[in-house]
């Protein structure tokens, strides 16, 4: 089944980033070179509605934050998560930081290894269901990237994403698609039969520059993605219907190639994250 999705609009979507997008795609299958990680991607799109959504307004409840106001990871909401080598990466404490105000996860070098900041609340806020937002500024360079996912500990372990989980991704930020253009993705299935919805290209003129919200509407029938509170695509495939845990992350490729282009130290900067639930959305602390 195809999620619906609205034609492209000449209105605020330059002419020139579609066919891009597209000549890339076909190129790529034409020559027959393997696919970088963001290739299978949706041509770009502009917003279903010039509507702002409000979570409260649409019956949701604030039922957990972080606005990041210390000097340290609050160790009773987050962890560094998967400390160890991550593709051409290692991820480390060294390249996560709390400091005014902000979550810092980093992407830098030192004694010959790249080290990236990811952290997660596994075993610690486990949610299921609700509306999932962040606000945050993405990284500068293209190679290393910014995201911001739901991630279901029982993923490995079967095919159905109801019973399973999926991998839900709220924020990619690949900058070799364009510097106003984020992406979104579910997966689930983890294994030889994995499946995907293919990457979903959201486009916001200056969505690479400053502070941005990207969320994600989670329901038993559908997910929603959003920028900046407009919607931009509606999913009624690889529905999780179990608890899952959130994590923010600095990701790199597996290729050195690309990540010729990337300016080190780079940083993913986070202002807060907030998790609105309606009664009856099941969380697990």
């Amino acid at each position: 089944m195809t999620p619906p999705r609205r034609p492209h609009s000449t209105r605020t979507l330059p002419r020139p980033t579609r066919l891009l997008s597209l000549s890339m795609f076909l190129l790529l299958a034409t020559i027959g070179l393997p696919a970088p990680e963001c290739v299978a991607q949706r041509p770009p799109q502009n917003p279903l509605s010039e509507v702002k959504f409000n979570p409260e307004e649409a019956g949701y409840e604030l039922k957990w934050r972080d606005e990041f106001d210390g000097t340290a990871l609050d160790p009773a909401k987050w962890e560094v998560r998967g400390v160890g080598p991550r593709a051409l990466g290692f991820v480390s404490p060294e390249a996560v930081r709390v400091a005014d105000g902000l979550l810092r996860l980093g992407a830098l070098r030192k004694d010959g290894r790249i080290l990236l900041g990811a952290v997660g609340t596994q075993g610690r806020f486990m949610p299921r269901y609700g509306y999932y937002e962040c606000r945050a500024q993405v990284q500068r360079s293209p190679g290393v990237w910014a995201a911001f996912w739901i991630q279901s500990p029982q993923i490995s372990n079967g095919e159905d994403p109801a019973v399973y989980g999926a991998e839900i991704d709220i924020l990619e930020c690949f900058r070799k698609l364009g510097t106003d253009i984020v992406s979104h993705n579910v997966h689930w299935a983890y294994g030889p039969h994995q499946k995907s919805t293919r990457g979903m290209q959201s486009y916001r003129k200056g969505v690479g520059d400053g502070f941005h919200t990207f969320a994600l509407e989670w329901t038993p029938e559908k997910y929603v993605f959003f920028v900046d509170g407009l919607r931009y695509y509606e999913v009624t495939q690889g529905i999780s219907h179990i608890e899952e845990y959130l994590i923010l992350s600095m990701e790199i490729p597996s290729k050195a190639e690309e990540i010729q282009n990337t300016v080190f130290p780079d940083e993913f900067l986070v202002d807060y994250v907030r998790v609105y639930q309606k009664k009856g959305d099941g969380v697990k602390h």
